[in-house]
């Protein structure tokens, strides 16, 4: 699979780290962001691999900030970017298969490098579920569309 990696300042030492570890895996990266400690703001590594994601130039983005906060926000503003912040690898199974989550957001600071990779080895590997969880997909695309989801229309 192809993995579109971004961080900000605070996530790219453990970005930095993931990469070997997706490597590792089998899994071709991609670093879509300058990985420094020097300042970078983490929109500017969402929108890169919020982009990537939505054009098909990755399979999937991963994005590693102090939260995963803020990077889930500005993912989320790129059009087809469903991006999900987890803390565990029990929402990271479920952002896959209730949501289809394409683009991954982990804090740097609130986990430590063996569970971000364990959590980014559970989401690469879980499926999305479909059944009443594409319904629901619909709907968001929907609100993607300007459209009221409970009635299909703007």
């Amino acid at each position: 699979m192809k993995i579109g990696l971004g961080a900000d300042h605070r996530g790219a030492a453990a970005a930095k780290q993931l990469i070997e570890r997706l490597a590792a895996l089998g899994h071709e990266v991609s670093v879509l962001s300058n990985l420094t400690t020097d300042t970078i703001d983490y929109p500017i590594s969402a929108h890169a691999v919020g982009t990537a994601v939505a054009n098909h130039q990755v399979d999937r983005g991963v994005l590693i900030c102090g939260t995963g906060i803020g990077m889930c926000i500005a993912a989320n503003k790129v059009h087809g970017v469903r991006a999900a912040v987890v803390h565990d690898e029990l929402t990271a199974e479920i952002s896959r298969t209730h949501n289809d989550a394409n683009v991954l957001c982990l804090s740097a600071d609130l986990l430590g490098q063996r569970l971000i990779e364990k959590i980014v080895e559970a989401w690469l590997g879980t499926p999305f579920q479909g059944g009443r969880h594409a319904r629901r997909l619909e709907e968001i695309r929907a609100i993607e569309q300007g459209k009221d989801p409970a009635r299909g229309q703007a």
